[in-house]
């Protein structure tokens, strides 16, 4: 693979662009689908290149495509935008001004890294045969966000010929900074909403034999559902169900009518998602049957399981050793269970999807706080890392003796 270390010089010259961007919308964040302060700031950044720019109608989207010097395919580049309904406790000094969002995931630096890989490819378009879709999307953070922008036709019409491939990064705290790794096939897990109701009948709690105790019943269901997922699911292709909420009665002396348990469901193959949904409604029925409850059992759709085509995957790997240096570029034995909606574009395109590491230097990977967590922090001096990746990942693909 060839050696592109010249990219990572390139990007970061960059880096006090980057930053500077990343700062600014880490001090803005916004929630869901609809982001127009975020849309605006990533707009006024891409204004001086020449890229076809548009924006999208039902989210606040922005799509950008660059076309190379000579005719070949469409390559597209992810990076997410939406922030986490947190309140910021870091104490940075560009923290969030903004009561209850917080970038705690790490899209404003999805959305500064990819901003860079614009402009570093935008100097290199002699380079590309073909051209390069840069997707800027909201709402990843249980919104859908990709998914309405494949129904605006993000792979089809966007650009002159239909995605062809596809890359996305994810930063990452609880990996050693500058350091890349993916692999092929799963790659992150499907998510589905658990609500169980259990339904009986209130009483006094000195007589329960005067009413219909939903409580035990639902205990009963929470503890069957872990032994549901060591016995019933194929070790080799796992299944996490973690309940997080029990919710019941509301004093001391008072057996309630219903009892809620809300959780989640992570798989990481359709197969055994299916069977796993199938497995949660009969135990549930059948255990609130046996006590004489009713239950209802909702389980909410989230995003499908994020699968990496192994060709890509490999290539990003080997590319990104061209970039860091093997040492840089450790091996991903195992899929995180974790959920994307990056899933929803590799259903229907082949790529991948890479972790970039941002662990702070004053902290170990293990026990620095992680994505989603209030206290979140990610190294800068990863961002050339990130920023170099998107860009030979694209410049391999679209190399003129490659199609």
């Amino acid at each position: 693979m060839e050696n592109r270390a010249d990219l990572l010089i390139e990007a970061e010259h960059l880096q006090d662009r980057t930053v500077d961007l990343r700062r600014r919308l880490h001090r803005r964040p916004e929630l869901g689908l609809q982001l127009p302060e975020t849309q605006a700031t990533i707009l006024s950044e891409l204004d001086d290149l020449d890229l076809d720019v548009r924006t999208g109608t039902s989210v606040s989207s922005v799509v950008a495509v660059l076309e190379g010097a000579q005719p070949g395919p469409t390559y597209l580049l992810r990076g997410d935008m939406d922030a986490l309904p947190l309140t910021e406790d870091t104490g940075l000094d560009f923290s969030s001004e903004i009561p209850g969002a917080m970038h705690a995931c790490g899209h404003d630096t999805h959305v500064a890294m990819l901003a860079g890989a614009a402009r570093l490819l935008s100097s290199r378009r002699d380079e590309i045969a073909g051209r390069v879709i840069f997707m800027f999307q909201p709402g990843e953070e249980g919104f859908h966000g990709a998914r309405y922008m494949l129904e605006e036709g993000l792979l089809t019409t966007v650009a002159e010929a239909p995605v062809s491939a596809a890359f996305a990064i994810h930063i990452s705290s609880t990996f050693a900074s500058g350091t890349v790794r993916t692999r092929g096939g799963p790659f992150l897990a499907s998510e589905d909403r658990i609500e169980i109701t259990v339904s009986g009948r209130g009483g006094h709690a000195s007589a329960p034999h005067h009413a219909n105790d939903p409580i035990p019943a639902a205990c009963e269901i929470a503890l069957a559902l872990q032994t549901m997922v060591t016995r019933r699911v194929d070790v080799f292709d796992p299944a996490v169900v973690t309940i997080g909420s029990f919710a019941a009665g509301t004093t001391h002396n008072v057996i309630p009518a219903t009892a809620t348990l809300r959780g989640t469901m992570r798989t990481l193959s359709a197969t055994t998602r299916a069977a796993v949904r199938d497995h949660v409604c009969r135990i549930a029925e059948g255990i609130s049957a046996a006590h004489d409850l009713g239950v209802s059992v909702e389980l909410i759709p989230g995003y499908p399981v994020t699968v990496n085509d192994t060709s890509i995957a490999t290539t990003v790997h080997d590319v990104a050793q061209g970039v860091l240096g093997p040492n840089m570029v450790p091996a991903m034995d195992f899929p995180i269970m974790g959920a994307e909606d990056w899933s929803y574009v590799l259903d229907k395109v082949p790529g991948a999807m890479a972790f970039l590491g941002a662990c702070p230097p004053e902290l170990e990977p293990d026990a620095a706080p992680p994505n989603h967590s209030n206290l979140v922090v990610f190294d800068e001096a990863a961002f050339p890392t990130g920023i170099a990746t998107y860009a030979a990942v694209a410049l391999d693909a679209l190399r003129p003796n490659a199609n």
